[in-house]
């Protein structure tokens, strides 16, 4: 059996489960290219909307929707239609959900998730089937690295990329030996194996890597180990609520007062409300921050916080980008969906300023950008300067790079 075999007997398979499926089996009329650029564009959104990263996924969400809105609803020149899936920052459930929204509903686009490791099953999938597909978080390197696909493109960050700087610039610091602590998944070891690089390369050691396994956020025995082995300092990458229950334990059991706390951005973006006073002296790494002086930015955050009621946040720089990608993108092909070459090739080479700052892909489809150094001050991720500008992933083992 071919791989070509191969591919269509499991669509056949998927389809063959849904009423959808039987139903086109059965009542198939080939429609003409008129009624179908009529039809609705389908966008799937396959993002967490309950537990740890909920939050997260609800602002990428209703940035897209933000971004949508502003320029009138339409894609192209066409209506569309967002169908939400909660992913639950499952990767154990990724590849049926995946299949729900590629195969059952037969989505245009594919956008999502929060999660890497539900990002690589996604990615594959997505990549086999051809379905254009836009990964708005998840930062797993391997997604522009050896998964790469002229489909498959993100408009958030790879872990590598916003982690290696914080390496380079703690060695910077004369620090000379530092414990790093994460959660026990693909993100979490790729973000210290980044931070690691840079600080070795930079002259430092890391005297011990913690793995705690996710989403657990008790801490304190981890905490007790850190006291003990009395490094520099500590580099550190939670999220979300974990992120939020770390920050504060951290603080809380004196560790902070003796040990500075450095991490990738993620660890106090949208969480400094929640985290109080415990953030404060905190310094990050990250391609964005809520007080970046760039017209952009003000009018995004002013829009958001008008549309919401809440707080922009890195997550909803993100989502507003994915949507501004769509718009571009969809417009230069006026809303032919089947155009994918063209499509693509709008895609490459987008350019607009974002409320981040200027970015655009590389050759593997990863955002080329700047990478800030931020330190919590008075509640505020107050910008110090670029920690590296242009920063470019590897893009390692990508044909297309």
């Amino acid at each position: 059996m071919t791989s070509s075999q191969r591919k269509m007997s499991r669509r056949d398979l998927l389809k063959q489960t849904t009423a959808a499926g039987v139903a086109a089996a059965t009542n198939f009329i080939p429609a003409s290219p008129a009624i179908a650029q009529k039809a609705k564009v389908k966008i799937g959104l396959l993002l967490p909307y309950t537990g740890t990263y909920a939050a997260l996924g609800h602002n990428i969400t209703d940035a897209m929707k933000l971004r949508f809105a502003e320029t009138g609803n339409k894609l192209g020149g066409r209506e569309f239609d967002l169908i939400q899936l909660d992913s639950e920052a499952d990767p154990a459930k990724a590849a049926a959900n995946t299949n729900k929204l590629i195969v059952g509903e037969k989505v245009d686009f594919l956008t999502g998730p929060v999660h890497s490791g539900v990002a690589m099953a996604m990615a594959k999938i997505a990549r086999e089937e051809g379905t254009l597909t836009i990964v708005s978080n998840a930062g797993a390197n391997a997604v522009t690295r050896e998964m790469c696909g002229p489909n498959i493109f993100r408009t958030s960050f790879s872990n590598w990329q916003v982690c290696f700087p914080m390496g380079t610039e703690m060695a910077r610091r004369g620090l000379k030996r530092v414990v790093s602590v994460t959660w026990n998944y693909v993100a979490g070891k790729e973000m210290i194996g980044a931070f690691r690089e840079g600080f070795e390369k930079g002259g430092g050691a890391v005297a011990k890597e913690i793995l705690i396994p996710f989403p657990n956020v008790e801490f304190q025995a981890n905490l007790t180990e850190i006291a003990s082995l009395k490094p520099d300092a500590v580099f550190a990458f939670f999220s979300g609520a974990g992120a939020v229950k770390f920050v504060k334990d951290y603080a809380e059991s004196g560790v902070k007062a003796r040990i500075p706390l450095y991490g990738a951005g993620f660890l106090t973006d949208g969480t400094l409300g929640a985290q109080g006073a415990a953030a404060e002296g905190i310094f990050t790494t990250l391609h964005y921050a809520d007080s970046l002086q760039l017209p952009a930015n003000l009018r995004f955050r002013e829009s958001f916080k008008k549309a919401t009621s809440r707080d922009a946040d890195v997550f909803a720089v993100q989502g507003y980008d994915t949507a501004q990608l769509l718009i571009d993108a969809m417009e230069k092909v006026k809303g032919d969906v089947g155009a994918t070459k063209a499509l693509i090739s709008a895609m490459e080479e987008t350019r607009f300023d974002s409320p981040r700052g200027p970015w655009h892909f590389s050759r593997s489809h990863n955002p080329v950008q700047n990478v800030y150094l931020r330190e919590v001050r008075n509640g505020d991720n107050a910008v110090l300067g670029i920690a590296e500008k242009e920063v470019s992933d590897p893009g390692t083992g990508c044909g297309m790079a």
